[in-house]
């Protein structure tokens, strides 16, 4: 997670309390008989846990059995604390193989797992190998999500991907961007191509996407997952000598991550943050943000205020 780690540690001892706050009405959220805050993907109703779970850097151990072991505390962490989006990527080296190699530890199947996958390769047949080759990794039936990464060759796997879907052997389709890139050409895909899901960077600094991105996928009816929740670590070291402010316990946050996450999640677009964490003291911080209440417009608005004033 580079400085992630590092930086998180720091905030450790930085708790506020717990209260609640009416959630944003206009939100679509459910709450399962564990109580944890999920959403509905517009394509279909179905309802998915809020916080996900990200294994760029964090998962790609390689062969290192104590790290893969490591790993799979970190899984089986997100699992019991009620999460369900593992999302992944064969450009991410060995994670997709080491995620494959800690279900089976925890023992598969996993009712509770929604496995998102991409294809990244500019050949439509090697992408067609690349999706037998993550089914073999994560050793599961069928993708609940495949995308097509960072839009490479999109024009070619799209087509392939929706027959897919079709014949039942992936539930959902989407498309990724990351650090704000390609977002004219990822507004023409929404615009005009039936898929289910896109990806894209949102946080409190990077917000570009409210602009056009986020209304347009609502009003598509397209999931949204928001990646890089944490800024790559960048968010805790500029609040590295901060406290959580006292009105962060009116929405139910403990720390700054579930602060953070907290203002993702609340936007009535997104359907899902993925953080990403090779550490179980972190994933239970992140998992926090699956529980309590959501900020409304108004505290939306005095969290932005606060992060842009320290």
């Amino acid at each position: 997670m580079g400085n992630n780690k590092s930086n998180r540690r720091a905030f450790l001892s930085k708790i506020a309390g717990i209260s609640c706050l009416a959630a944003w009405p206009q939100l679509s959220i459910s709450s399962p008989g564990n109580n944890i805050i999920a959403k509905k993907i517009p394509a279909s109703g179905e309802v998915i846990p809020a916080i996900g779970m990200g294994t760029w850097i964090s998962f790609n151990v390689g062969s290192n059995i104590q790290a893969r072991n490591a790993r799979t505390q970190v899984l089986d962490t997100f699992l019991k604390l009620g999460g369900g989006m593992v999302d992944s990527s064969p450009m991410y080296g060995s994670a997709e193989e080491v995620m494959g190699y800690a279900l089976k530890r925890l023992g598969t199947p996993k009712p509770s797992l929604f496995a998102a996958t991409k294809v990244w390769t500019p050949s439509a047949e090697q992408g067609k190998q690349q999706l037998e080759d993550s089914l073999k990794f994560w050793g599961v039936r069928r993708f609940d999500l495949y995308q097509i990464h960072n839009l490479l060759a999109w024009e070619k796997h799209l087509p392939i991907l929706l027959q897919r879907k079709q014949a039942g052997t992936i539930r959902y389709v989407g498309v990724t961007t990351s650090h704000g890139r390609r977002h004219q050409e990822l507004e023409h895909i929404i615009k005009t191509q039936p898929i289910d899901f896109v990806q894209l960077t949102y946080n409190m600094i990077d917000r570009e996407a409210e602009q056009r991105l986020l209304p347009l996928a609502k009003e598509k009816a397209v999931a949204v997952i928001a990646n890089r929740p944490f800024q790559g670590g960048d968010l805790f070291s500029r609040l590295a000598d901060k406290r959580l402010p006292v009105w962060a316990k009116d929405i139910d946050c403990h720390n700054w991550a579930q602060f953070f996450l907290k203002f993702i999640v609340s936007h009535p677009a997104v359907t899902c943050a993925i953080p990403a964490t090779s550490q179980v003291e972190h994933m239970i911080e992140n998992m926090g943000a699956l529980r309590g209440q959501l900020p409304d417009h108004k505290m939306r608005m005095q969290m932005l205020e606060y992060i842009n004033t320290v």
